[in-house]
């Protein structure tokens, strides 16, 4: 039990790191939350700021998610556990408590995270969000179909193991939610494609 709460608690905040803002800071660029969507995202940071950050940004989220998986697999096999630490850190993201608990949506930490559990889930949303970005350049879009794919992959891939498969669906109800406002300017066809100015 306590090495479940010490593995939970360091990967909720090893996720509690924005990323987006500190690497804004170190790069002397604006604070994304004041930028754009105000999301602290990679997204956000290539539209606002530049694609090196936006590049560096991407890769640390995704990190954080495979650092605190990889941490949790090296001390344990549990399955709870190991869900229970993929939940945090993604968490961590979304709700920091270094930042006022006003993350980003989370999609690059989960994919990390999930990636660690399953690397064929991985691939496969990552393979979703390349084909969808590519055919119609929503970034948004390609997140959000990844995020449904996925719960289905995991269940897939890691034959039913419940654990696993709460999980993650868990985690495709958070993105969805943090969403919310994308799907509304898909719908208004209001939402800019990868590569629109500012």
């Amino acid at each position: 039990m306590e090495l479940k709460i010490l593995l939970t608690t360091v990967a909720y905040l090893l996720g509690s790191f924005s990323s987006a803002i500190i690497i804004c800071r170190l790069m002397g660029l604006a604070d994304p939350r004041t930028q754009g969507s105000g999301n602290p995202g990679a997204t956000n940071v290539l539209r606002h700021g530049s694609k090196k950050a936006a590049i560096i940004t991407l890769l640390l989220d995704v990190l954080k998610g495979v650092l605190a998986v990889m941490l949790a697999r090296l001390l344990t096999t549990d399955e709870i556990t190991l869900a229970a630490v993929t939940l945090a850190v993604f968490l961590g993201h979304l709700y920091p408590i270094f930042f006022h608990f006003k993350g980003g949506k989370g999609v690059a930490t989960a994919f990390g995270a999930l990636t660690v559990l399953f690397w064929q889930v991985g691939l496969t949303a990552l393979i979703t969000w390349l084909a969808m970005a590519f055919i119609f350049r929503y970034s948004s879009l390609s997140a959000l179909t990844a995020a449904l794919i996925t719960p289905i992959a995991m269940f897939w891939f890691s034959q039913g193991i419940l654990a696993y498969t709460f999980v993650t669906v868990l985690i495709t109800g958070f993105l969805l939610w943090r969403h919310r406002s994308n799907i509304r300017n898909l719908l208004s066809g209001k939402e800019d494609k990868i590569g629109a100015t500012p």
